[in-house]
């Protein structure tokens, strides 16, 4: 069936598809805007090209993009696999909104080995060409920090970033750190070890990482029985302890077969709208990495057309240059100088059939996960974040947050805002007056206001809130915990303080502030909080000096004293209110002298 009557253009763009090359290439479909909406790769450019248009879509999506398409371009390549290659990089580039969504944005940490003297081994995101060695990408942070955790209960290396020439050791120009007095350091900096011992270290790191741990272990091993027989028995002990945490690393490692060295593997499932492919790296017979990724369906695409695309994109960011790669089945994308395996027994085939179970896995876990969204409301799932967030007790279902104002140490004042299921509660606002702090006095006047709330919320019976915020840092939380020490109320509410500088999040009896994603949703419900219980604050104040300017104002009048002053103020409000006033209005409120003194005064102040 033809489709004329889906794309009014169409005449215009067989037209152009009718003078498409029959090479490997990439093609690009516009809409009318100018937008790239799709991106597809081709054996043959005019073949795949003209099959959009010679009969209707079976695909009620493809029918849509079909019927926006303007204009068509191409890229020619010399094979599909760099068709494919380009198309990757197309659609990371543009993201076209027809073309399947990849979603996985991470970016992978690594380990370099540093080119310096002395070198330092540390966790990084970013490759420098500097002549360093990196190492990975790790799909698993955790496994990177207990790598680099074991390293430096293995070895004294340094963490500083001292420039330890030869020149500068030689004139003395550092000294040594706690590091070396507590024993995780040889003190290079001072000259006290040698680069060629510090670089033996180096050595069995970098052959642990390479994934060379039994070399490392018949190394370690040799020593130690040499320095036993040379009757160094602290020093044998010492490598006993090394050996016994690399033995322990190793058994945490999935071994397969020693035999089966840098081999990449991929399987896939899908269904309706997403498929998920997981990866396994194996390095001397162990897995080294494992991920998995789910990508968003567009256009009903083929689990063969999936596969090639993940298997391009993840060899590419976990840097994998394999020619060895186990699939469930052949891509339709060749690759050059790598084979593609389907085993049929043996331990590739058990691998295929781990990583088969891993993806199956990672499916369920996320059509879980999307269930439990759906049936927890919003703010509990926020509430959830909060409290893990935050390691607290409980879910904070009831949060209260406090701020001082004061000018210049007069007019002092504190504001406690309430928020309940992570919403503000405006009719639990409170605000206070300070009663017994003289002059700006943030701490004392938190302790106050802290005592008083929670002293009336016990005098009442009324319920307290799971957590308390302060607006502030180690001082003002200190203040705040002091005030509930006194009440014997530190253990049943959490506490925290936020200072505003760096959105450091402070906790009672922890010197290390929390640090936040800038992006979190528990960060932006402390800001609201904080925010809020500012705005409520300033406005309080500014309400107390204009009352102070405006007492100050009528106290000037003959007659008007502070009881007359609360009745006018009571009464209209403010001083304009006051002005606007009738003779007759002022006199049912301070009687006709004082009535007649005000009128005066007014038309005196505007002369």
């Amino acid at each position: 069936m033809k489709i004329n009557y889906l794309n009014e253009h169409i005449d215009e763009l067989r037209e152009l598809v009718s003078v498409l090359p029959n090479n490997p290439g990439v093609y690009q479909f516009f809409n009318a805007s100018g937008k790239i909406i799709y991106v597809g790769k081709a054996k043959n450019l005019k073949r795949r090209v003209a099959s959009y248009f010679n009969r209707e879509p079976d695909n009620g999506k493809t029918r849509v993009l079909v019927k926006r398409i303007r204009d068509i371009r191409h890229i020619v390549v010399d094979s599909e696999e760099d068709a494919l290659l380009l198309e990757n990089n197309l659609i990371k580039k543009y993201q076209p909104r027809y073309n399947v969504l990849l979603k996985d944005d991470k970016s992978f940490p690594w380990i370099v080995i540093r080119n310096e003297p002395f070198p330092r081994v540390y966790q990084t995101r970013q490759l420098i060409k500097d002549g360093s060695q990196y190492f990975g990408p790790y799909t698993n942070v955790m496994l990177v920090r207990s790598l680099i955790d074991l390293f430096r209960h293995l070895y004294p290396i340094r963490t500083c970033r001292l420039n330890l020439i030869q020149d500068n050791i030689s004139q003395g120009k550092f000294k040594r750190c706690l590091e070396y007095h507590i024993g995780n350091c040889k003190a290079p900096c001072e000259g006290l070890q040698t680069e060629s011992e510090y670089l033996e270290y180096i050595d069995d790191i970098r052959n642990i990482l390479k994934g060379n741990i039994g070399s490392v272990i018949r190394y370690l091993k040799e020593r130690m029985l040499k320095l036993a027989d040379e009757y160094k028995f602290e020093e044998a002990e010492n490598i006993k302890q090394r050996l016994n945490l690399l033995s322990g690393f190793q058994s945490k490692s999935t071994i397969v077969n020693p035999k089966i060295d840098n081999v990449d593997v991929f399987s896939i499932i899908s269904d309706d709208k997403s498929a998920y492919v997981n990866f396994l790296k194996v390095l001397n017979g162990a897995i080294i990495q494992a991920h998995t990724i789910e990508l968003k369906k567009k256009l009903n695409e083929t689990d063969s057309e999936l596969l090639s695309l993940s298997i391009i994109e993840i060899r590419e960011r976990l840097q994998s240059n394999s020619r060895e790669i186990i699939v469930p089945f052949i891509p339709e994308v060749p690759l050059q100088n790598v084979e593609f395996v389907i085993p049929k027994i043996g331990d590739k085939k058990k691998l295929l059939e781990l990583s088969e179970r891993n993806v199956k896995y990672f499916r369920l876990e996320k059509l879980k996960q999307d269930a439990n969204r759906q049936k927890i409301p919003r703010h509990v799932r926020l509430l959830e974040n909060v409290k893990t967030d935050l390691r607290l007790k409980q879910l904070p279902v009831h949060i209260e947050c406090f701020d001082n104002s004061n000018f210049q140490g007069s007019f002092p004042v504190a504001a406690c805002v309430v928020f309940k299921n992570g919403s503000p509660s405006k009719r639990d606002y409170r605000h206070f007056n300070i009663k017994t702090v003289e002059g700006p006095d943030d701490f004392a006047s938190m302790e106050e206001v802290v005592e008083r709330r929670y002293r009336r919320l016990l005098d009442e019976d009324s319920p307290l809130p799971q957590l308390i915020v302060i607006d502030g840092g180690k001082g003002q939380l200190g203040s705040a915990v002091k005030a509930l020490n006194r009440l014997n109320l530190s253990d049943r509410i959490a506490i925290i303080g936020i200072a505003k500088k760096l959105e450091e999040i402070f906790r009672p009896g922890d010197p290390i502030p929390l640090y936040l994603d800038k992006n979190s949703q528990t960060l932006k419900l402390i800001q609201n909080l904080r925010n809020e219980a500012h705005r409520f604050g300033i406005t309080f104040h500014r309400q107390k000096r204009s009352k102070a300017a405006y007492e100050s104002m009528l106290e000037q009048i003959d007659g008007i004293g502070p009881k007359s002053i609360e009745d006018l103020i009571r009464e209209f409000k403010s001083i304009s209110g006051i002005k606007s006033a009738s003779v007759d209005d002022l006199k049912k409120v301070v009687g006709s002298k004082r009535a007649n003194s005000l009128i005066e005064f007014f038309k005196k102040a505007g002369e």
